[in-house]
């Protein structure tokens, strides 16, 4: 498919692709919301990892719901991701992570810190902001 994005990274502030984001992501179309992806097998228990391994699976079931409607990863225009115990060395595995997922052309981002998730055991969740593309758009 077609990546429809316009990702703007504006000059005057600095630049956030080492650390997985953009400044502003926008695209013609429907928005889609896609809830929460954690390191879960199908019957959404947390399969237990470090936090490289979390984020991937994380990563594999966003890939997985965005595509139960339609999508790809072309289509994300935002992402939440929340860190338990976030510190500069699971933001540079998460930098890398996103990279492998987005090349250059990262969606915007709010990345939080917090004590814990939902579930025992989770150290990594993700929800995305995606758009359908409009009727008669590239894509």
């Amino acid at each position: 498919m077609t990546d429809t994005r316009t990702i703007t990274n504006p000059p005057g502030l600095h630049d956030p692709t080492p650390f997985g984001y953009s400044h502003a992501a926008s695209a013609p179309g429907e928005p889609v919301f896609i809830g929460g992806q954690y390191a879960s097998d199908a019957g959404g228990r947390v399969v237990p990892g470090d936090f490289a391994a979390q984020a991937e699976l994380a990563l594999a079931n966003l890939r997985t719901a965005l595509a139960g409607v339609g999508l790809g990863f072309e289509h994300v225009v935002r992402l939440g991701s929340y860190i338990v115990d976030h510190d500069p060395e699971k933001l540079a595995v998460l930098g890398k992570a996103l990279a492998g997922a987005w090349g250059d052309r990262l969606p915007a981002q709010t990345l939080i810190g917090v004590a814990s998730l939902a579930l025992p055991g989770m150290l990594f969740e993700i929800d995305a902001v995606a758009v359908r593309p409009a009727a008669g758009a590239a894509g």
